[in-house]
């Protein structure tokens, strides 16, 4: 009875979405949304890498976040059979070091620069990428296009640059906002921060269902 609605949108194809393999790469404000709706959509197996434990400050946007002082990864790994959580930071040397190919999808939904052009050069050909969803109030203006395909976003502005430093051409998804940032501050609001995760994970499930 769990996925009993998901068996009824899906069809013969949920048996995909159980058998997937699934890398999620990062749980804060965007990953942890995403972590969640894969989860009650079916895929049967979510790795979950992060090194953070829950704040206080991130009660505004964060799922579970009401744990505070708990490892991000072992809060999902709690709520739900099929994660499997891995804490670690995710940087260009561990990225280096990881086997990538044992998933059937990989999402990036970090920040930091070398380790999502890392996380692209060794597996662009499965890869999602979330780029920035702080400053914005907008859902709406949340978009889908290949990386070169971006604009209005100085995350994806500065991730294109290093892409082309390393040399890289090829194309992946990445989910974006073309809003206009509403602070200097790394202001953040749940509607947008769980608008890209959500997005996140119907790309994903699109891509698995295919």
């Amino acid at each position: 009875m769990r996925y009993n609605r998901c068996k009824k949108l899906f069809g013969s194809d949920f048996i995909k979405l159980q058998d997937a393999k699934v890398l999620v790469l990062g749980v804060g404000g965007v990953g942890g949304f995403l972590v969640d709706c894969l989860a009650r959509s079916g895929v049967g197996f979510i790795m979950i890498v992060d090194d953070d434990s829950f704040d206080e400050t991130n009660q505004n946007r964060q799922l579970y976040s009401e744990f505070v002082g708990e490892k991000k990864v072992e809060v999902f790994a709690k709520k739900y059979e099929s994660v499997k959580p891995v804490f670690e930071r995710v940087t260009k040397e561990w990225v280096d070091e990881f086997d990538f190919d044992r998933f059937d999808v990989v999402v990036d939904a970090i920040d930091d620069i070398p380790a999502k052009v890392a996380v692209a050069l060794k597996c662009y050909d499965r890869l999602v990428c979330s780029m920035g969803s702080a400053k914005r109030i907008d859902p709406l203006m949340i978009e889908i296009k290949d990386i070169w395909k971006t604009y209005g976003d100085k995350l994806a502005k500065k991730f294109r640059y290093e892409l082309k430093k390393a040399g890289f051409s090829k194309k992946f998804d990445v989910v974006f906002s073309s809003e206009e940032p509403k602070c200097e501050e790394m202001g953040s609001f749940m509607a947008v921060t769980g608008s890209f995760g959500l997005t996140l994970c119907s790309v994903v499930v699109k891509r698995l269902l295919s």
